[in-house]
């Protein structure tokens, strides 16, 4: 017998565990965070409920009212308020925290007045006990009319009676409802869903609220002469309709819950916070803790990239010795795996990157790094939850991009956008670290890594040069538009240790895949480029160092540059050589448009035209030679002028599609592009010129 598919919503405020919940009922694990906005968009996955039923699963975007402030916010709106959304569910699941019960029931209350199939699922009860608040939950659920089901998200605790709890919900009629806002608002109510032509009082209530739900643009003029008509304020209808349903919510609240003494525990996370969000000691121990990921990224790693080193060179050999000889082994060996081989061996950097950042976001530090840096940020034109999108773009500029979806106000929201790109990503992390290898030598500096100090040193320049161009664009663009930042202080948890490793795997897999389809494309043209030239430049090559001394590698070295690869490079030298770099370098830099990782690929391939294996490619560039003074190439003024370029330059055509995406317009994309342009070409050339 076929199985019922029925829908499933997943609501609840941020940080009340329902992207945990979705991961307890689906098995898709999803990232889990401890800041609002973690889930921009709509998540959904497939999950077993019965031998009857089985449900799809929507991980709706936390939101703590139906009064959206932000676009991930009026996601959860749209889907909840109309019946003909494609993803407007059977039962919605509103899932509260039970260490703020009040406000997690002012949605879920919402969500029972729009006559929807409601089952309550109350999380983080040990919490909330340890902090002496006790939940009597069969009352609760007398009081509200819906089955109120305990559980705790990530131990898995309570799914199958919530499971069961949805079954029974699934055929049920809606109770009335919690706030009957026809008795507030006498006749109106009544006239609004004769125009809509929905019988919804608490929908209709919305759209007099000038909420924008689906498929009001219609009704919106017959809507506004209703509201003319009964002198209706918007804003205080909303206003005098959230005081009565706290009133309401609080009767429910003093009858059910109960506050005793906390526990001790709870008293050492208070002290912790009076430390984490203290105005001084806060940012050093913010300070200290990237200090120590960028020591890790350079200690730790540095065992698992030698042997990825070696695997790719044994691989080389292998391969070159296994396929015939001819120009499809050169392609495969110099092209495709010297560009592979170039980025697989920084993926130990990049999997510690990922694992502090998970680690951090799953404990609930990140909430507090958002909380003191607020006045720092609301100083440059943006605000705290702008910290959440520029700390991201550590990892990578495009999620947190999409994550700054949760700052209300449009200015700071388009500032943030504007600046995050200059945070430094783990795409420029193979170049940094590659750099820095070859002009930092590996000492102790007061005992810490000298190399790992260069590389916080990096990623704070991309911090401050964010800060600073935040600050100018306050001046530049214009809003009237008055912001403000009310968070909440997540509980500290113990990291979900299969959830931050997941989260490793996962970016680790993204960073690869689309990394290595960018680079094997790239890789192959830059072959063909560097195989092939006008006319018969090679056989005359071959012809001038025939029978004379290092004469293979001359010859690789003289067709690399009169290869069409080496014209391109040749081209653009003029504008370039006033920053310290070369025509190979310029054909690095050009490749590099598509994605910043694709350079160290690029170098790679480069450099093993006309060699039988691909070496290190730090050791090849350490012996590369100026030309004109004969002495090493990469010397400590090409090297940082090199590294400034890739940490300000826009080198990256996802982040550019998805800036356009976020603000609907190709001129904020273009601007951003050619500020980022300048502002690297500007600091490599002043750079060089001071170093040199």
């Amino acid at each position: 017998m076929s199985k019922e598919q029925i829908k499933i919503a997943l609501a609840g405020n941020p940080n009340s565990g329902k992207t945990t919940l979705f991961n307890a009922f689906t098995g898709l694990k999803q990232k889990v965070g401890n800041y609002p906005g973690i889930t921009v968009e709509k998540k959904s996955g497939k999950a077993k409920l019965s031998d009857k039923y089985n449900a799809e699963i929507i991980d709706l975007p936390g939101t703590y009212s139906l009064f959206p402030k932000s676009m991930d916010e009026q996601v959860a709106q749209q889907v909840l308020c109309n019946n003909t959304d494609e993803d407007y569910p059977d039962v919605t699941i509103v899932i509260a925290d039970a260490t703020n019960l009040r406000r997690s029931i002012f949605l879920l209350t919402q969500v029972i007045d729009l006559n929807m199939n409601v089952v309550l699922a109350l999380n983080m009860v040990d919490i909330a006990t340890k902090k002496g608040i006790l939940v009597n939950v069969n009352l609760l659920s007398e009081e509200l009319g819906i089955q109120v089901i305990a559980i705790n998200a990530r131990k898995g605790n309570g799914i199958e009676s919530l499971k069961q709890a949805i079954i029974k919900t699934i055929d049920e009629k809606p109770k009335k409802p919690f706030l009957d806002v026809t008795k507030i608002f006498k006749g109106v109510i009544e006239k609004a869903n004769e125009i809509r032509g929905v019988e919804n009082n608490y929908a209709s209530f919305l759209a007099l609220c000038r909420q924008k739900l689906s498929g009001e643009v219609l009704n919106r003029c017959a809507l506004n002469q209703l509201c003319k008509q009964y002198e209706i304020i918007p804003e205080r209808i909303q206003a005098k309709e959230t005081v009565k349903r706290y009133k309401a919510i609080d009767k429910v609240i003093f009858s059910c819950v109960k506050k005793g003494a906390p526990v001790g525990k709870h008293q050492f996370t208070k002290k912790l916070d009076d430390l984490l969000i203290h105005p001084f000691f806060g940012y050093i121990i913010f300070l200290l803790i990237l200090f120590l990921l960028f020591q890790a990224v350079f200690s730790w790693s540095a065992y698992p990239m030698e042997l990825i080193d070696g695997l790719f060179t044994d691989l080389s050999i292998w391969t070159a010795n296994a396929m015939p000889k001819g120009m499809l082994n050169d392609l495969v060996v110099n092209g495709i795996l010297a560009g592979l081989g170039g980025i697989f061996i920084f993926v130990p950097q990049i999997a510690f990157l990922f694992a502090f950042i998970a680690f951090l976001e799953d404990t609930g530090y990140m909430a507090r790094v958002s909380f003191i840096t607020d006045k720092l940020l609301r100083g440059v034109g943006l605000n705290g939850r702008s910290i959440i999108p520029l700390l991201s773009g550590a990892a990578c500029a495009v999620p947190a991009i999409m994550s700054a979806r949760t700052i209300s106000s449009w200015k700071e929201r388009l500032i943030t956008i504007m600046v995050t790109p200059l945070m430094s990503c783990s795409a420029r992390l193979p170049v940094y670290t590659l750099i820095i290898s070859m002009i930092i030598p590996a000492d102790d500096f007061l005992g810490f890594n000298l190399q790992g100090l260069v590389l916080m040193i990096f990623y704070l320049i991309g911090f401050v040069s964010a800060i600073g161009a935040a600050y100018l664009m306050k001046f530049i663009i214009k809003s009237k538009e008055r912001s403000y930042y009310i968070m909440e202080m997540p509980s500290y948890k113990i990291p979900d240790w299969k959830t931050v490793i997941y989260t490793i795997v996962e970016k680790i897999k993204v960073f690869l895949f689309d990394a290595g389809k960018v680079i094997i494309a790239i890789s192959i043209v830059l072959w063909f480029l560097s195989s092939f030239a006008p006319g018969k430049k090679f056989e005359q090559i071959e012809q001038e160092w025939s029978g004379k001394a290092d004469a293979e590698m001359h010859i690789a070295a003289d067709k690399l540059e009169a290869s069409y690869a080496g014209i391109i490079g040749k081209t653009i030298e003029p504008a370039i050589k006033p920053l310290g770099f070369d025509w190979k370098i310029g054909i690095s830099l050009i490749t590099s448009f598509a994605a910043r990782e694709v350079f160290v690929g690029t170098m790679s391939t480069i450099y093993s035209v006309g060699d039988d294996n691909i070496q290190s490619i730090k050791e090849r560039l350490k012996n590369v030679k100026n030309q004109e003074t004969g002495e090493a190439f990469f010397t400590p003024a090409v090297g940082i002028s090199l590294m400034l370029f890739y940490a300000f330059a826009m080198q990256c055509m996802s982040t550019l599609a998805i800036v356009y995406r976020e603000t609907k317009h190709w001129k904020w994309p273009v601007i951003q592009f050619l500020y980022m342009g300048v502002l690297a070409y500007l600091s490599s050339f002043i750079a060089y010129q001071i170093l040199s």
